[in-house]
């Protein structure tokens, strides 16, 4: 008779999620989630597979999180360019405030260069605020709060690199004058 699993698979996610952050996929050891997650290794292989196969998850909660939060901000917003800058200002909020966690993805995207797998989710998760970002900014520009001669597409592809770039900065520890400086230039662009 199969054993109940006495563990939530979220909250499992989560913490597994937080312990990736932290340390990265390649010195998280699979010791290292057992001992996180409170499970025995034949749960975890249960419920999870692998290291990679939760690893792969840990992303897809971290995106999902992050990606909820974008639209969310974007999609309610009176105004978008002030939106933007909020959204913006915000990341390099919690860089400043924590920058040896940085973003699990551009962590992901420069510890994960042997998983495929993970360099998937990294090109989704980048497409992802790519497309949020054309969207909120075809909404401006319908609005009248960026030139119609401006193409949507290019400046969310510029902002997505940007944002790529600033949390690089940030665990970089260049600070809070280099960051609005640059958030500034960043905003600039969009007129």
């Amino acid at each position: 008779m199969a054993r109940t699993r006495e563990f939530d698979i979220d909250q499992a996610v989560d913490r597994a999620m937080d312990l990736f952050w932290r340390r990265g996929y390649a010195e998280t050891s699979l010791q290292d989630l057992l001992k996180e997650l409170s499970i025995g290794s034949g749960s975890f292989y249960a419920a999870f597979g692998s290291k990679e196969q939760l690893y792969l998850r840990s992303l897809e909660r971290y995106t999902s999180l992050q990606g909820d939060d974008l639209e969310k901000t974007l999609g309610e917003a009176p105004e978008i360019l002030p939106a933007v800058r909020k959204v913006l200002a915000a990341l390099i909020e919690a860089d400043l405030a924590e920058p040896t966690r940085g973003c699990l993805v551009v962590n992901a995207s420069t510890q994960c260069g042997d998983l495929p797998s993970a360099a998937d989710r990294v090109t989704t998760a980048i497409r992802q605020v790519e497309s949020f970002l054309a969207g909120a900014l075809e909404r401006a520009q319908t609005r009248g709060e960026i030139s119609p001669e401006r193409d949507p597409r290019e400046l969310a592809r510029f902002l997505t690199t940007f944002i790529q770039g600033i949390r690089v900065v940030g665990r970089a520890r260049m600070g809070r004058e280099f960051a609005q400086d640059a958030l500034t230039a960043a905003m600039r662009v969009l007129d």
